[in-house]
């Protein structure tokens, strides 16, 4: 997880609520609008005032906002809770302001680096609302209550214990009591029917909000966001997902046939789609936690990355020094001492803090770090990893004027992290002296099957929640239809289904924290694409020459080099540039996931030769 700074504008809670009324960027089709009365006719040298000023006060509400948000996630009381509120609503408030003014330049022949500052001020507004007072405030108290109702979601069982989310997903991880699982899935889908008439009026009010800018709903609004036309956007993902697809169905009919023996092919039939609760996972996006039970055999590969830790004495903050060898091994700067200093490693024993592990950038400046409560064990040893991956693209950036300190679009910055991940492999733990040899190829296959879980695994949901909400925007799935669509794209994209019969009350996509929170969901989609594709090319770049999910870029400063190229671009230009340094194209490829993936796909095909496959 990143904490960049513009970024805010579209995390906040407060961002999401707020209302803007503004023109079109120029991606979408004009609609008519109101006559409006004479705007002042802004010139050039108006443009360049505004944004000075502009990027002169956001410096200093990002600089003043993440040390207050720091404070919060690491000395939580109601004291910094309140403080962490009122920063929010300040800055929040800054963002409208900012994107409302920015709107009255549309017009002004600008240059193109000035058009796409005013754009990126624009365009950060997630939930814009209509240009009315009393809805406006009525999306406010929608999006909060939403906020609240799946925050507080709890579920009591028979036996009269209360549960939350977090209790229902440890159960989830590790139950196989069918009757357990269905209990907890179900239990968990009692909190967000109440959320659906209050998620229709805001898709109502939202919807206004974004054709008063001038976009045809709320759905193109979102897509416009990528360098190219909401349309172009839409069809790209499907062309990606196309490439992906052979792989996933081969994972998906293998993953259904093991747990058809688990549990009886009563319950998992093999010419159905997979009962949702059995997948290790509350919404069966990740399939990690069954791996017991698809594991291939002998898949072991002869060591632990938790106990050679313990064996070679290494603490939490030898840990974070590993990670920052990887990059200094690249020809990147050491972390400053600030880093270092100001840094959470691990979790106080006095105190409550959000453990959840981020990466932070302060002052857009030097002044990154990371939060972690860094447990001592192999999972921990490759997150640090891809948390310096954030750190490393903040600091890369960092003289960049403020408004393009972020990454090339919403899916690079976890891309990045996770391709610095993808070198944490056995080659690499040996390299460094965590393991004294390489396991031979064919243990390979275990560890491709535990990475496919996680990721191949979670492809189609990441495409699938935003298309069912960019129909919901546009109108093409009705109020009536909401839970009926949703489980009809699990199960055309994930072949998943639900264990039990759904009523068209339900809201099951209520129960996915980005619906209510209105957080967009194409950039973990797209993450999960770039993030292999990154990874070839720069074993490319490196001269590598064993199978790419054996490679790892460590201390090579020629891969380092065109990494560092992109990262010191940060927003500055289209994605598709940064998007070229690297791959030598503008276009994704999902093709590199099949390569990394290819002795799995073959592992794969072999044992399904026998089974029935579809859903």
């Amino acid at each position: 997880m990143v904490i960049t700074m513009l970024t805010k504008f579209k995390l906040s809670s407060a961002a999401l609520i707020v209302a803007a009324a503004f023109a079109t960027t120029g991606c979408e089709k004009q609609t008519e609008t109101p006559v409006a009365v004479q705007a002042p006719a802004y010139t050039a040298a108006d443009v360049d005032k505004f944004i000075s000023e502009t990027g002169e006060e956001l410096s200093r509400l990002i600089n003043e906002s993440s040390k207050i948000d720091w404070v919060y996630s690491n000395f939580i009381t109601d004291d910094t809770a309140a403080l962490s509120a009122a920063s929010a609503q300040k800055y929040s408030e800054a963002g409208v302001r900012f994107a409302m003014q920015a709107a009255q330049f549309d017009k002004v022949e600008v240059s193109a680096e000035q058009r796409r500052k005013l754009n990126i001020l624009k365009q950060a507004l997630v939930l814009p609302a209509p240009q009315d007072s009393a809805k406006s405030a009525e999306l406010a108290t929608i999006a909060a209550d939403l906020g609240g109702m799946y925050g507080k979601g709890t579920y009591t069982n028979a036996k009269g214990e209360k549960l939350n989310l977090g209790d229902m997903s440890a159960i989830m991880a590790s139950s196989r009591n069918y009757s357990e699982l269905l209990d907890v899935w179900q239990g968990w889908r009692t909190v967000s029917p109440a959320m659906k008439p209050l998620y229709q009026r805001e898709v109502e009010l939202a919807n206004e909000g974004a054709q008063g800018l001038g976009y045809a709903d709320l759905g193109a609004m979102w897509r416009s966001n990528y360098d190219m036309s909401s349309d172009e956007f839409a069809v790209e993902l499907d062309r990606l997902w196309g490439q992906v697809k052979p792989l996933y169905d081969a994972l998906h009919c293998h993953v259904r046939a093991e747990l058809s023996e688990e549990y009886g092919e009563d319950k998992v039939p093999q010419d159905q789609a997979i009962p949702a609760h059995l997948l290790g996972n509350m919404w069966a996006q990740s399939w990690g936690n069954v791996y017991d039970l698809v594991a291939p055999e002998n898949a072991d590969p002869g060591y632990d990355v938790t106990e050679q830790l313990a064996k070679h004495e290494y603490t939490e903050i030898d840990m974070v020094k590993g990670a920052e060898k990887f990059f200094t091994s690249l020809g990147f700067e050491e972390l400053p001492s600030t880093f270092w200093e100001r840094s959470l490693f691990t979790k106080p024993a006095d105190r409550d803090v959000e453990c959840h592990a981020s990466a932070w950038d302060i002052d857009s400046q030097d002044d990154i770090r990371i939060k972690m409560c860094i447990q001592k064990n192999g999972e921990d040893f490759s997150t640090i990893h891809h948390e310096l991956g954030h750190n490393f693209y903040q600091r890369a950036y960092k003289d960049q004027p403020v408004y393009f300190q972020n990454s090339a679009n919403d899916g690079f910055h976890e891309a990045i992290g996770d391709t610095i991940a993808l070198s944490v492999t056995p080659g690499y733990l040996k390299e460094i002296g965590l393991i004294d040899t390489v396991p031979d190829e064919s243990k390979d296959i275990g560890l491709l099957m535990k990475m496919a879980l996680e990721k191949i695994a979670f492809i189609p949901f990441g495409l699938m929640v935003d298309q069912w909400r960019w129909q919901v925007f546009s109108g093409k799935i009705s109020p009536e239809n909401y839970n009926q669509a949703w489980w009809e794209l699990r199960e055309k994209y994930q072949g998943v289904r639900a264990p039990i019969a759904r009523a068209a009350t339900d809201f099951d996509p209520g129960a996915k924290y980005h619906v209510p929170g209105n957080v967009p969901y194409s950039r973990y989609f797209l993450a999960h694409i770039l993030q292999f594709e990154f990874h070839k090319s720069l074993c490319e770049i490196a001269g590598n020459e064993e199978s790419i999910h054996r490679c790892s870029i460590y201390n090579n400063k020629a891969a380092g080099a065109k990494l560092n190229q992109v990262l010191e671009m940060g927003s500055s230009q289209p994605w598709q540039n940064a998007h070229k340094v690297i791959t030598g194209s503008e276009q994704m490829d999902a093709s590199a996931i099949l390569a990394y993936f290819a002795p799995l796909q073959k592992w794969l095909d072999e044992k399904n030769q026998s089974r029935q496959c579809g859903f």
